[in-house]
């Protein structure tokens, strides 16, 4: 739903079925919801999952969720400053009050990115709002630049996200370089680095995990 055009080719969702828990004959199973899916095939013999049904009670992002409980703490979370502020000679209370308007309202992630202007700053809250549903999406809201870049055309993306969440250091905490780096959603760990909220599908991988490392180590689990 937040693709563009509301299609995704079946190879990039196959690519990165596990970011997102998604199972190996997922591509099997889309006949069961032919209410909400179809399979495209176009002439070159790409395959493309299209969303057929819209369902407007799905199209609200996380991040407005934590809006309506707690406007504050967005507010606080976001910021895009106005350019050149410096140059207005503003005092500290009026500086905060010029970021904040510049900073909300967001735009949702569910609307169409197409239509706003590439480099306006509406179209750069959209952006931002695509990577933080898209990591609010993920098994450990996380991805690297290779799972992010897969789906760049999809989700309406530059090649300067890297530089563009690197200003919103409340929301994402960057590790690796520009060129090789991954994302993760800050309000999706603890303080102590931790994931907090664990899908079932990432505790059974820990899990697994554990027993092949102490199978290695010839340990009790």
């Amino acid at each position: 739903m937040i693709s563009a055009d509301k299609r995704i080719p079946l190879s990039k969702i196959y690519h990165c079925r596990l970011l997102f828990g998604i199972p190996e004959d997922f591509r099997d199973r889309v006949d069961k919801y032919s209410d909400y899916f179809r399979i495209v095939v176009e002439e070159d013999g790409k395959r493309i999952l299209e969303l057929v049904k819209w369902d407007s009670s799905l199209a609200v992002s996380e991040l407005e969720r934590e809006y309506m409980l707690d406007e504050d703490k967005v507010k606080k979370t976001f910021k895009f400053p106005v350019k050149n502020m410096k140059n207005l000679d503003l005092d500290e209370g009026d500086e905060w009050k010029l970021n904040m308007l510049n900073t909300l309202p967001l735009v949702s992630p569910y609307s169409d990115g197409k239509e706003l202007k590439l480099w306006s700053l509406e179209a750069e809250k959209y952006r931002v709002g695509v990577i933080h549903e898209f990591l609010n999406l993920t098994l450990e809201k996380k991805a690297s630049i290779h799972h992010i870049v897969e789906f760049k055309e999809e989700l309406s993306l530059t090649k300067h996200t890297y530089e563009m969440l690197k200003k919103q250091p409340k929301a994402f905490y960057l590790a690796g370089t520009e060129m090789n780096w991954v994302v993760f959603l800050k309000d999706g760990y603890g303080d102590d680095g931790v994931l907090i909220n664990k899908d079932p599908q990432v505790v059974f991988n820990e899990k697994l995990y554990r027993y092949a490392q102490n199978k290695v180590t010839g340990d009790d689990i």
